[in-house]
Parts: structure tokens; sequence; C-alpha cells
């Protein structure tokens, strides 16, 4: 089956497909170890009982399978529970390019808010867990609570500068910029979930890397293997350990230009 186009897709809500549901309200968010990634800070009991009402089912959706696909109508926006993701769109060409990988405490589906329609698709990496979030309940939300509509904008303000690093890997870096850079922004992003910043494993493949740095799967491997004889990483299989942080930080800088 192929990873970007295959027929085992776990649908969401009316995506008319077959996910499975956890149940509403079974995603609770005070026991979620990431909830303060995607809500504000400080929530009084209550409004955190008012946000909880909010919430959707949790869906599991499985690996290889789209949480939703580019043209289907918008209605929930999903923070990933468990897993990781990959959001993917199609050229003219009608070939799929990756814009994204996204884990645990990160939202999607905000690149439909303002058409109305997915421009992109989802895939699950892995197995994975999303809590769904009804778009007309959140924005009552943000009416409701000021604390709220603020960490909302924090994450738009986020995801445009994911968006715009994405442009900037395949305008003006070099490929070994661009894979230290992805590198350091996975490292940053682990570190904020309380994981080790240095050691971690890569959830997407080679194949998946090399489309979303614009480069190709023998390109990413030779960097990689150039990397490791360097003593900038350990890797095995996709198991990866940044060695050495600063050099790492020098590449992804352009130093050695």
């Amino acid at each position: 089956m192929d990873s970007m186009t295959g027929t085992g897709v776990v649908g969401i809500g009316q995506a008319g497909g077959h996910g499975s549901s956890s149940g509403s309200g079974s995603g609770k968010c005070t026991t979620c170890a990431y909830r303060n990634l995607c809500l504000p800070p400080g929530l009084s009991g209550r409004q955190l009982a008012v946000v909880e009402g909010a919430l959707g089912c949790r869906r599991r959706i499985a690996r290889n399978s789209a949480l939703f696909r580019d043209g289907q109508p918008f209605g929930n926006l999903y923070a990933v529970r468990v897993g990781h993701f990959m959001t993917t769109r199609a050229d003219h060409r009608g070939e799929h390019y990756i814009t994204g990988f996204h884990m645990a405490g990160e939202l999607l589906g905000m690149d439909a808010i303002g058409s109305g329609s997915h421009a992109s698709s989802a895939i699950a990496l892995e197995d994975g867990e999303v809590c769904e979030l009804p778009y007309a309940r959140l924005q009552r939300l943000l009416v409701e609570f000021p604390q709220f509509m603020e960490h909302f904008h924090r994450i738009l303000s986020q995801e445009i500068q994911r968006e715009q690093s994405a442009i900037r890997f395949l305008g003006i870096l070099r490929a070994d910029e661009r894979l230290a850079s992805l590198l350091l922004n996975l490292s940053s992003r682990y570190a904020m979930r309380g994981f080790s910043p240095r050691r971690f494993r890569l959830r997407m493949g080679r194949d998946h890397i090399a489309r979303y740095l614009g480069l190709t799967i023998e390109t990413v491997s030779r960097l990689l293997g150039r990397f490791r004889e360097q003593g900038l990483i350990a890797i095995e299989q996709r198991d990866v350990e940044l060695l050495d942080m600063r050099r790492l930080e020098g590449i992804a800088a352009g130093a050695a230009r």
C-alpha cells in the first residue's frame, strides 16, 4: 500500500471513513501530558471543564492512514495526542510533497480555516491518536476566554514560521544545511516535550525526509553518512544521537559556506 494514497484510510467525522473512536469526552485534558502545548497555562478548573466539554471524540489513526485529505470539507481541528503525522500536498503534476512533520501536542488542520476545505492531507507515520476539536465550539471558547485567543494566535504564528522554514529549505539552503536544520528542529521540539534533545528516533523514513527537504533519498543517505563520519551524529537505522550540537548549529546557520 502506498503510504501517501493507501486505501487503508481511517476517516474522521464528515470525511466518511471508518475511523476508530474512543468515545466522546474520553480524552480529558487534565490527564494529558501535552496539554500545556495545546492549551494556555493557568486555566482554572471551571475553564478546563468548559474546554473538555468542547472536545469531540478521540480518534485512533492507523499507520499510513489519513486523518483528513486534501479537498475535504473543514469542520474540526485535531490535537495530536499520540504518535507522529506528516502533512502533504500535491503539486501541479499530482506528485505529493511533504510540508511538515507533526508530533504530540500540535494541532492539525489549521490551513483549512480560511477556505473551508483542507488544503493538505495528514498521514499517520505510526499508529496514533488525536483529539477532535470542532471549530464552531473552538470559536466560542476564543470569545469566552481571551487567554485562549492569545494562545491560539501564538500557535498560528508558529505554524506560519514552520511554513516559512520549509520555503527556506527549498529556496536558499544547501543540502547539508537543510538536514542539519531538520535535526535541530526535531531536537528542540522533543526537548519541549520533556524528552532528550540529543537522542531520539526518526519516525519518518529517509524517503519522507528527502521529500520534505527537496532532496533525493541518495543525498539524504550520503549526508547522514557524512555527518556520522564527521562525528556530528551517531545513527543506527532510525535511532539518532546528536553528538556535536554546536557544529550542527554552525552548519544550519551556513557557517561552512
